[in-house]
């Protein structure tokens, strides 16, 4: 069983600030790797086309995923039984531990296959410690927020999960302005990384501003167990299931976008990472608005909007992006599909965590999304490249719509959380 922890103003406003930070600290590990793959493809995987090195690291980045919900499971147990707060402290220094292994990682040339197997165990790392601090973070940012503002508060997990993402590019943008492409090919896109593992360093300072949420009994036989997790079918399903279609549309219009812009619009590194730059930090700016925005009309109708409009609007738009002529163009093109996107990564840890009881909420909420995103968001590129290998690019834009309407039919049917979760009730339990 669990209690929840009554918290002060400034001790919310402390928490949730150190909760973000450990959230942006974790993401901007994660997605370095992601940003910084046009450069080290060949120095990991030096035989082949452009295609196919990006594939090879494309299937790393995969491996990454797929090993989310052993780690969701993993940190969501133990955040459920001894705490949100150590289960993200762990998190984020497993994933500067897996930042800084990257960093000083010898290339092909120097140690042969080694450099691939090595390159994988570091994302393994790192997809373990993010399949936890997901579940960690969602929890601990709903259960600080008081009523009637916990869409504004929750909305921060993915503020600080895009601040990560645009910290990466950020540092990549800086080091295309002040290093010459083959300086960066050569060594400057370890800097990322290494970053990444200082900053991972930074939670340790920040951990006696994040208050406990709840206080959990770890000798509860039923806290944070796949048994417990069983009495909420419906819950762990719509879980899944609308994950799914964040995942992809997340990972398509991110993180595989600047590849896509590159490898199948034609336009340069630099001309791909100004107009990412760009989008993100509109994406980033949108999310607070839409999660207040949610306290007024609800997180289901957010999910309508997000999982409708994807539905209609995958094929289109990835079909303009593919011609789109410029930074500029493109810009305007990602930014609105990430605007779409914004009613479901706005909402997404809270209505997730509205769903479950907090016996079993961390392990609900990390549980569902890591299986989930390991299975659409982490495979997301490789299918799109893979397509793309085979002369049907195309039919990938039809893949991100159909996984998209069968979010908008689960959303269709699932009760509004808001005011009707278990967030709301005064005692909660297992």
């Amino acid at each position: 069983m669990t209690a929840t922890v009554a918290l002060d103003r400034g001790a919310r406003a402390r928490a949730a600030f150190a909760g973000s930070a450990g959230n942006l600290i974790e993401w901007f590990d994660f997605y370095a790797y992601a940003y910084t793959a046009l450069y080290f493809a060949a120095s990991f995987f030096p035989n082949g086309d452009r295609t196919a090195q990006l594939l090879n690291v494309a299937a790393i980045y995969a491996a990454g995923f797929l090993i989310r919900p052993i780690g969701g499971w993993y940190f969501g147990r133990y955040a459920d039984r001894r705490g949100r707060r150590a289960a993200m402290i762990v998190s984020v220094l497993l994933m500067g531990g897996g930042s800084l292994m990257v960093a000083v990682l010898p290339v092909y040339a120097r140690i042969g296959a080694a450099a691939p197997l090595l390159l994988l165990i570091a994302r393994l790392m790192q997809g373990f410690s993010s399949g936890g601090q997901y579940g960690a973070a969602a929890t601990y940012l709903s259960e600080i927020a008081p009523p009637g503002r916990r869409g504004f508060f929750a909305s921060f997990q993915f503020v600080t999960l895009i601040g990560g993402q645009l910290g990466a590019l950020l540092v990549l943008g800086a080091l295309q302005l002040l290093l010459g492409e083959e300086q960066i090919r050569a060594w400057g896109w370890r800097v990322p990384f290494l970053l990444g593992a200082l900053f991972a360093t930074a939670i340790l300072l920040l951990r006696d501003m994040m208050h406990e949420t709840v206080v959990a009994d770890g000798q509860a036989v039923d806290a944070g167990t796949l048994r417990a997790l069983a009495r909420h079918p419906r819950a762990l399903f719509t879980v899944m299931v609308l994950s799914a279609g964040g995942a992809i549309a997340l990972y398509t219009f991110t993180t595989y976008m600047q590849k896509y812009l590159v490898n199948s619009a034609g336009l340069s590194v630099l001309a791909a990472s100004r107009a990412m730059i760009g989008a993100t930090i509109a994406f980033l700016l949108l999310q607070p608005m839409i999660g207040a925005l949610s306290d007024r009309i609800g997180r289901r109708t957010c999910l309508l909007v997000f999982s409708g409009g994807l539905t209609l609007g995958a094929v289109p738009l990835l079909g303009a992006l593919r011609t789109a002529s410029g930074a500029f163009e493109a810009f305007l093109l990602v930014f609105a599909a990430l605007a779409v996107l914004s009613f479901y990564t706005s909402v997404s840890g809270l209505f997730k965590a509205e769903l479950f009881p907090a016996g079993v909420r961390a392990l609900g909420v990390g549980l569902g999304h890591a299986i989930a995103s390991a299975i659409f968001g982490g495979t997301a590129e490789y299918v799109a490249l893979l397509l793309k290998q085979a002369g049907h690019e195309s039919w990938y834009a039809w893949y991100v719509s159909a996984v998209c309407a069968v979010a908008f039919l689960t959303a269709l049917t699932m009760r509004e959380p808001r005011g009707n979760g278990h967030l709301d009730q005064a005692a909660p339990s297992c």
